[in-house]
């Protein structure tokens, strides 16, 4: 028997109906705020991702599903969405048209990474992605909006929030890093040292122990933010506290992606154990142009929707829609019409075997219908329907 490959998972019912639940909802959220749907294809350039996410992170050092494809051109199946939306905005020339562009997307992403609770090699994002907008202002508008579609769904969260500066602050924050880092190298676990090289304020984002003992007495770059980071920093906060948010400043918050600048934030659960993070974000004012567009600031965020789907529950369904149903072979024609006619205005299930009105009752109750709706003998003779109303308890006929 051949079974599904290590972390990745069929979504069947009953669980299946929770992720469709989410992604109604958390889109319906997302256009309120004046976001558009946007798809990017699955299949990307392996250089889009190691551009734009970065070759000091785990995601593009480790996890990344590449392979050189039939045509020799270097691929990978997408580790996260915001890559794949830049590379649209930049190549549809939306960066050249200036003015405001918002997008929410979601979708199947792939990391090779050790399976775990709410944790897949084959996994779902939901994000949005809001472009020239360099305000605070936006970056409230977004977290209030994941702040929304969190609490439509009943999730316990702690909002986590740093700012990461700025080209201006980071140079010399980095310089006075890397002079402390030079001092406990050799104690640094191996990750630690590559990112070291790479990019040195990532080392905050391991999750050694012996490492986080290490770098406690590290500068922390929220000490060291220029004025312009400083003042977009503390707008922020206040259009927050105004709004009633909390929220925790977390100087070792960097996220695990290149891209970030100025504003970063995670949400995180304690329900989930080592792996808390339920979606994240922040601003990436830089991306487009590095990536070969027009200058453009960008902010917006992702939810791992696996993560969610053991805290969220659906309400319970109401009986909806008919159950077509016949009695003896006569009738499957005249009811087949007659169930296509009906699924102009509702929703209909057809049982294309004969059966007693007893199983064809148990049918529809199965099924969740609100009527169950069957023609026999009787009714063929008289060119009616026999329809029973499984909520009222009613029973009536009508014409075909």
């Amino acid at each position: 028997m051949i079974t599904a490959l290590r972390g990745m998972k069929d979504l069947l019912p009953p669980q299946n109906r929770k992720f469709v639940y989410f992604l109604e909802n958390a889109s319906a959220i997302a256009r309120k705020y004046g976001f558009e749907f946007i798809e990017t294809p699955i299949l990307e350039e392996t250089a889009l991702f190691k551009r734009s996410v970065g070759e000091s992170s785990d995601i593009v050092g480790k996890e990344m599903y590449q392979f050189i494809d039939k045509g020799g051109h270097d691929v990978c199946l997408r580790p996260e969405g915001t890559a794949g939306v830049v590379r649209a905005f930049i190549e549809k020339k939306y960066d050249r048209q200036g003015g405001i562009h918002r997008f929410f997307y979601h979708g199947p992403m792939f990391r090779y990474e050790r399976p775990q609770k709410g944790r897949l090699r084959q996994f779902h994002q939901f994000g949005v992605e809001s472009f020239g907008i360099a305000s605070p202002f936006e970056d409230a508008n977004i977290i209030l909006m994941l702040k929304e579609i969190l609490d439509f769904f009943g999730i316990d969260y702690t909002l986590k929030l740093n700012s990461l500066g700025c080209s201006t602050c980071m140079p010399p924050y980095r310089e006075r890093l890397m002079t402390f880092l030079e001092g406990v190298e050799k104690e640094l676990c191996e990750d630690c040292q590559r990112r070291k090289e790479t990019n040195p304020i990532r080392v905050f984002d391991c999750k050694n122990e012996a490492c986080r003992i290490l770098l406690e007495p590290a500068p922390r770059l929220g000490a060291n933010l220029c004025e312009v980071c400083d003042t977009h920093f503390n707008t922020l906060r206040d259009l927050l506290e105004k709004e009633d948010v909390s929220y925790e400043i977390d100087p070792n918050l960097v996220r695990g992606l290149d891209y970030y600048n100025k504003t970063a934030f995670e949400f995180v659960s304690g329900d989930l154990g080592a792996q808390n993070a339920v979606a994240g974000g922040g601003r990436y004012d830089k991306l487009v142009s590095f990536l070969g567009g027009r200058e453009t600031p960008a902010v917006g965020f992702a939810i791992g929707v696996e993560r969610l789907m053991e805290m969220i529950e659906v309400p319970e369904t109401k009986r909806e829609g008919y159950y077509f149903g016949a009695l003896n072979e006569d009738a499957l024609t005249p009811l087949f019409l007659a169930a296509t006619k009906q699924r102009r205005s509702d929703k209909v299930t057809m049982g294309y075997e004969v059966k007693s009105l007893k199983a064809h009752l148990k049918a529809a109750d199965k099924a969740g219908a609100r009527y169950c709706a069957v023609i026999g003998e009787n009714e063929l003779a008289t060119g009616k329907i026999w329809v029973k109303d499984l909520e009222a308890k009613t029973e009536t006929t009508r014409e075909l």
